[in-house]
């Protein structure tokens, strides 16, 4: 067992430090009732496919569009992805599939009735994106499209559903 780990571990370092690009980047998505800053990271595997993660927050309104009157919270989470270039060479369009984990906690109101509620939430999702490159900086506007859901509520339900998102990702060649 020990020998099957330090391999694995080897090779995800071998794989992590040989000459493959790697970018790091401040990025932005916007929702109808929220917004999502975060610095996320893309990991060339290949000319055209690209490992994706994330660390951020998830700052919401939903006013009265969840399951109560009036919905309002943040979260903290991250997101793992991949990413394919239509062409070789990092630049121009690409698509890509991710999956967001966040932990939100949401102060809501139903008339005279208020209360707090703390949910899991996975939400995967399917992004189109164009990158334009300037030797070693990027800027990415992408849009995606994706599902919300409350995988583990602690408190009374609150909103989840279809979610579109537009964002921008703009970042630099380490």
């Amino acid at each position: 067992m020990t020998i099957r780990v330090y391999l694995l571990v080897s090779f995800l370092l071998f794989a992590v430090c040989t000459q493959a690009q790697t970018d790091l980047a401040v990025e932005f998505q916007i929702y109808p009732t929220g917004f999502l800053p975060g610095i996320s990271i893309d990991h060339s595997l290949s000319g055209k496919s690209v490992l994706y993660g994330r660390v951020g927050a998830n700052l919401f309104d939903h006013r009265d569009l969840g399951v109560q009157d009036e919905e309002e919270g943040a979260g903290l989470g991250f997101s793992l992805g991949y990413k394919n270039y239509f062409k070789e060479g990092r630049i121009g369009w690409r698509w890509g599939i991710k999956n967001d984990i966040w932990r939100n906690t949401v102060d809501w109101q139903t008339g005279t009735d208020t209360g707090e509620t703390k949910i899991w939430v996975v939400q995967p999702t399917a992004e189109l994106s164009y990158v334009f490159r300037k030797t070693h900086y990027f800027i990415a506007p992408s849009a995606a499209l994706g599902f919300e859901w409350n995988v583990e509520t602690d408190g009374e339900p609150t909103g989840e559903g279809a979610i579109l998102l537009l964002g921008v990702q703009i970042g630099f060649e380490l």
